[in-house]
């Protein structure tokens, strides 16, 4: 996949919001059964975030928050195993990096942990269940 076909955005909730809540909306409230009042959480607002391309059209989404956490990572089902996560992942990095954060924390669904490990992530913490999904905590040291 060449990365001329690939582009990333960094925005504000107001700007990328049309894209990133239909793609949240279609793998976390259709495809994972979380209910909507989980997934609308009210702290859009206050997140940075990140919007991938394929071919111009919205395919992938995350937020980071402005403790460092990274959040609602995902990525349309067609478009899954071409790195695409792995962009919308460095791009929060960068971003975490850029306003001083010492970490990026994330609740990771237990079947992602290696996909955030392969980035640098390491878990910690026990297995807990947020929106009937299971998760572990992990970090990455920044510094």
């Amino acid at each position: 996949m060449s990365d001329a076909m690939i582009s990333l955005e960094r925005g504000d909730w107001q700007t990328l919001s049309s894209d990133a809540s239909e793609i949240r909306r279609i793998v976390f409230m259709v495809e994972q059964h979380v209910p909507e009042d989980e997934e609308w959480d009210g702290r859009d607002d206050a997140c940075e975030h990140f919007l991938v391309r394929l071919e111009g059209r919205p395919v992938g989404t995350a937020r980071l928050l402005p403790d460092g956490h990274v959040g609602r990572v995902a990525v349309l089902s067609e478009a899954r195993g071409l790195g695409l996560g792995q962009h919308l992942m460095e791009a929060c990095i960068l971003a975490a990096r850029q306003a001083g954060h010492a970490e990026v924390l994330l609740d990771a669904q237990t079947h992602a942990l290696v996909f955030y490990q392969r980035l640098g992530f390491t878990a910690f913490g026990d297995e807990f269940i947020d929106a009937g999904i299971p998760h572990r905590s992990m970090r990455l040291i920044l510094n």
